[in-house]
């Protein structure tokens, strides 16, 4: 396990400097106010797509945990719509919240396997600009399954004709709109400023006051048997991928090691990929390879693709259970198999326990049974699939990862 904290987070980059941040007294970990603002002004623009009307925030909304803003796909396929009606893609929008936080992607020698990079197969690497952040804003904007625009040099075009130009000349010179590698680059570097900020990356859970002061802001009974359950090595075992713990200088964790993980997921059979004929010649057989299907494409890397196969991303759980409404819904799992967080972990718990859904001549997913894993291979069998919960267990720890979500409204004296 790798116990990242938010004091071992990436640098800025150094882009604070090398652009005169550092001559307006800006923090060495945070991007100057008016970089951010124009990052911000650039995430909710519903003008970079085509056609317009898709913005960042349009499978990112922050009332939903930066994630899958309409409750009704949440329950179904999961997958957010693209610019142009009937494109989807092929998994469910990741969590921006605190993926500022993820290093470039690098293999672990010594635990064996890879860490960080964005996006869930990690193809965000931050190998080519630095910052896997700043490399996971690019790649919407150009995909014509998300904003669909036609090059680097559109999005620039359209970023320095708009209300964002001057400000994006301000801070990056004057040349900037005339060079498209370059202004893409600077695009992606305000977006990254954002993304970087206190707006997404607020601490502010009932679990962060509870660490800063636990006796004015103590969990309930129940949260702190969940907070218990959560850390134990023999029961919920789930501080084994993200960690809970401060730093040694007392920042706040990050509730993920940025690792990959198969968790023998099932597929979810309403993913709209399934029907894109035209970008996906596979239809209902397809596979997602996970970081696998990345590592096959970086020949240094190549021959480790076939033990990475179905591996995902491990995300943060800040914010896992973060909605805009009681009865929203929220999907789980990189394909949204999964509806709930009783479902998740109710699945950890019992997922080797229960017969195979496709055995079955009455299945009930979930009570009688767990669909067979979309990737067979590298299925984690070691810290999850039979953890040894009763149903008191598992509903206190979801009432602890209740205390995850941003926002919390702390009592007054």
């Amino acid at each position: 396990m790798l116990n990242i904290t938010a004091s071992s987070r990436v640098r800025w980059l150094g882009v604070a400097f090398a652009l005169g941040a550092a001559s307006t007294g800006a923090s060495e970990l945070s991007p100057p106010s008016s970089l951010v603002a124009l990052g911000r002004a650039l995430f909710f623009d519903t003008g970079l797509s085509e056609p317009p009307g898709q913005s960042c925030a349009s499978c990112h909304l922050p009332s939903a945990g930066w994630s899958g803003p309409d409750s009704a796909i949440n329950a179904a396929g999961a997958v957010q719509p693209g610019a142009v009606p009937g494109r989807f893609g092929n998994r469910r929008a990741p969590t921006l919240a605190y993926a500022s936080f993820s290093p470039p992607l690098y293999l672990d020698e010594e635990g064996g396997g890879f860490v960080g990079g964005n996006f869930w197969d990690g193809r965000a690497t931050g190998w080519l600009l630095g910052d896997p952040l700043a490399e996971q804003a690019q790649a919407p904007l150009l995909d014509p399954l998300e904003h669909n625009l036609a090059d680097a040099a559109e999005a620039v075009e359209r970023v320095c004709a708009g209300p964002r130009g001057r400000a994006l000349r301000d801070w990056f010179g004057e040349s900037v709109c005339a060079e498209p590698v370059a202004g893409f680059n600077a695009i992606a570097r305000a977006l990254a400023a954002y993304q970087s900020s206190p707006e997404v990356n607020a601490f502010s859970s009932k679990y962060d006051h509870y660490l800063r002061d636990p006796e004015r802001y103590p969990l309930s009974a129940e949260e702190a048997r969940g907070l218990e359950l959560f850390a134990r090595a023999d029961k919920g075992n789930c501080a084994a991928c993200h960690p809970h713990t401060p730093g040694a200088d007392g920042s706040p964790p990050l509730f993920t090691d940025f690792t990959y993980d198969n968790l023998g997921v099932g597929r979810n059979p309403d993913n709209p990929w399934y029907a894109m004929a035209g970008y996906n010649p596979d239809g209902r057989a397809w596979r997602d390879p996970g970081l696998g299907g990345l590592l096959a494409r970086v020949p240094r890397f190549a021959a480790l693709a076939g033990a990475q196969l179905g591996k995902h991303k491990v995300p943060t759980l800040r914010n896992v259970d973060r909605r805009p409404a009681p009865g929203f819904v929220r999907a789980y799992m990189h394909n949204g198999a999964h509806k709930g967080l009783e479902t998740v972990v109710h699945f950890y718990n019992t997922r080797d326990l229960k017969p195979v859904c496709e055995d079955l001549a009455a299945p009930r997913p979930g009570n009688n049974c767990w669909p067979r894993p979309e990737v067979a291979r590298n299925v984690n069998d070691d810290e999850l699939g039979d953890l040894g919960l009763d149903a008191e267990e598992e509903a206190a720890i979801v009432a602890f990862l209740r205390t995850l979500s941003d926002g919390w409204d702390a009592p007054q004296d």
